[in-house]
């Protein structure tokens, strides 16, 4: 028997990177799982790999559409009987400065990242409250501190972290739990993207400071959320020193620290915006093309 013998987590975001790294640690624990993603052929290949129809149901759905998220939490309970624990981790990223980015992109991230993390918690709650259960809402380092490029991103992130200190006043009385978790650079296929799409952004990222620009690996990654999700954690920080950001928030915001770290910003951020243009994509190529499915 371990913490999740017999219990039921929905994972959003789940055919990919932490979502499927983190399902793939759960279902050797003994849970059963819904996974939810818009892109599914790693979502069918996934399920078969975890036990197929007697411990998986796996759901093509767009975090976007509230109807469609209400209709994969049916499936889950109609399966298995119920929701136990909610990993609220499907998210996009796009590129470019507040002038630079696609308006459409722009939109887009905050559609998925923000508008979805509230469909898939308004759709399971119901019944995580019936079972005093445990959310889990996936947000970022960016919640902690910008980055200039990421506005849709960074801005996205804080809102879900935000919405996680409000869900947690809103169910505590009703036993649920409530985390957000936290992560810096983590190898997966957003990030990778992002790199290849970016060298302005890979060589920014090697002049910062260790440890701001090491890059975890996604089973490190999932292993911390494992022991969060079992302790029902308030935050998971990944890697741990992340965690220090939460606690220097105020400081990262005054204008002598701003002014310091923004140093680079005149020369790398119109580079940036020079290959989104010749990109002609403020999104990576398989986000875009998921988009136009």
């Amino acid at each position: 028997m371990t913490a999740f013998t017999g219990k039921v987590v929905l994972i959003t975001g789940g055919a990919r990177g932490i979502g499927a790294e983190v399902a793939r640690r759960l279902r050797a624990r003994g849970a059963h799982l819904v996974l939810i993603d818009i892109d599914q052929p790693p979502l069918r290949e996934l399920a078969a790999e975890l036990g197929g129809d007697d411990h998986v149901v796996a759901v093509s759905a767009d975090v976007r559409d509230l109807g469609a998220m209400e209709a994969a939490v049916a499936r889950g309970i109609e399966r298995f009987g119920g929701i136990d624990i909610v990993v609220a981790n499907a998210g996009i990223a796009s590129y470019g400065s507040v002038l630079g980015v696609d308006p459409a992109a722009f939109r887009r991230v905050i559609e998925v990242n923000l508008l979805g993390c509230f469909h898939t918690v308004r759709a399971a709650l119901p019944s995580v409250i019936e079972r005093r259960g445990y959310v889990l809402i996936v947000s970022s380092l960016a919640a902690y501190m910008a980055m200039p490029g990421m506005v849709a991103y960074d801005a996205s992130k804080a809102g879900v972290e935000h919405f996680a200190n409000a869900l947690r006043l809103e169910v505590a009385h009703r036993g649920v739990d409530v985390g957000s978790a936290h992560m810096s650079w983590i190898d997966t296929p957003l990030v990778r993207e992002g790199f290849a799409d970016l060298p302005a952004v890979t060589r920014a990222l090697a002049e910062l400071p260790n440890p701001l620009r090491k890059t975890t690996s996604v089973h490190e990654c999932a292993a911390r959320f494992e022991r969060g999700i079992a302790r029902r954690a308030r935050r998971i920080n990944v890697p741990a020193w992340v965690g220090v950001l939460r606690w220097l928030k105020p400081l990262l915001q005054t204008p002598f620290a701003e002014r310091e770290g923004g140093r680079t910003t005149p020369t790398m951020l119109p580079e940036i915006d020079a290959e989104v243009t010749r990109l002609g994509r403020s999104l990576s190529a398989r986000t875009q093309a998921l988009g136009e499915d």
